[in-house]
């Protein structure tokens, strides 16, 4: 059973404060059908001023989250480690305690280095019953990232970690993971449960995201995505740095090449993003680095007929330059 608005429910969404924008939907979508109303809300994701509005109330220094339940953070120069629960935006510190981290300085370059790494990573497991050197239990990152790897970073292993059940603990520093007292870390486990954890590690200096960052990354995505649904070659590519490498190690030229022959079969497409998560990712470099990750249901149809279907989590890690994203590596 279709439902149309009248005029005089229009006129009572404005008596009500409904924004000009909201009215001009309606009014498309009573004159003009669910299809036009579609395109004009495709259209307002790709707008940065929609953006801003949707970041306005939210607390973005450690990024952006759609389903990212708890963020530790890590600074290996005090070093200390914090945790913050994330509720539609806003953040709330848990607990900050004093932590002990690799001996080595800077970020983790290959195995055996004994350094903490610096960027975002998931928190992928929860180990128990391990040699009592690593407390009650172990959380598992994902280093090596995918950033991480395309950079021929080597090693394994590193984990947020607790001090050994005997009391016996000599050194000052572990092999690479982060270690905290035991009872701070089985509050920490109780308190996460089986909710999502990322950890962002870094080293003295850590630069905040801005809404201003946030929104840019956001509705570049949009457009990365527009232009992708729309076969445009040049602009999709056009999100793409030079130095673009592929997770399997596919360089731009390669990537360039095989992307044109996908987008010459002129498909159409069906694309939707959702669990979107933005992280500021720190970096020796100094360079403006996100990571991005999100929920990628995919559809191409040829006459009418499916000819690929996917579901899967996608990461992009980006950069700003010159106030447009640009995709380092992706998988």
């Amino acid at each position: 059973m279709k439902f149309f608005l009248s005029i005089s429910l229009v006129a009572s969404c404005m008596l009500y404060g409904m924004d000009n924008q909201t009215i001009d939907i309606i009014q498309t979508y009573r004159t003009k059908g669910i299809e036009a109303t579609k395109s004009m809300l495709e259209n307002y994701l790709t707008q940065k001023d929609f953006w801003m509005g949707v970041l306005q109330n939210k607390d973005t220094d450690y990024g952006y989250y759609e389903s990212v339940n708890f963020i530790f953070v890590a600074d290996k120069s005090i070093p200390d480690l914090a945790l913050y629960e994330n509720d539609n935006g806003v953040l709330t510190k848990i607990n900050q305690t004093n932590a002990l981290v690799g001996s080595g300085k800077g970020n983790k370059k290959v195995e055996g280095d004994l350094t903490t790494p610096i960027g975002v990573y998931d928190i992928t497991a929860r180990l128990s019953g391990l040699n009592q050197y690593y407390g009650p239990l172990a959380l598992v990152t994902s280093y090596p990232n995918t950033y991480d790897k395309i950079r021929k970073k080597t090693g394994y292993g590193i984990w947020i970690h607790g001090l050994p059940l005997s009391g016996n603990r000599k050194e000052l520093n572990t092999k690479g993971c982060i270690a905290v007292e035991n009872n701070t870390l089985s509050q920490y486990d109780k308190t996460i449960g089986n909710k999502k954890a990322i950890l962002i590690s870094y080293e003295q200096n850590f630069k905040p995201a801005t809404k201003e960052e946030l929104a840019t990354i956001l509705s570049d995505l949009y457009k990365w995505r527009d232009s992708w649904i729309k076969n445009d070659l040049q602009d999709y590519l056009s999100f793409y740095g030079n130095d673009f490498v592929r997770y399997d190690g596919m360089k731009i030229n390669a990537f360039k090449d095989y992307k044109k022959r996908v987008f010459d079969k002129k498909e159409e497409k069906t694309i939707l993003f959702s669990n979107i998560n933005i992280s500021p990712y720190p970096n020796e470099e100094g360079k403006n680095i996100f990571k991005i990750s999100f929920s990628q249901d995919y559809s191409a149809f040829k006459n009418n007929k499916i000819t690929y279907t996917s579901n899967s989590t996608k990461e992009l890690y980006v950069s700003l330059v010159d106030g447009k994203m640009s995709i380092l590596t992706e998988k």
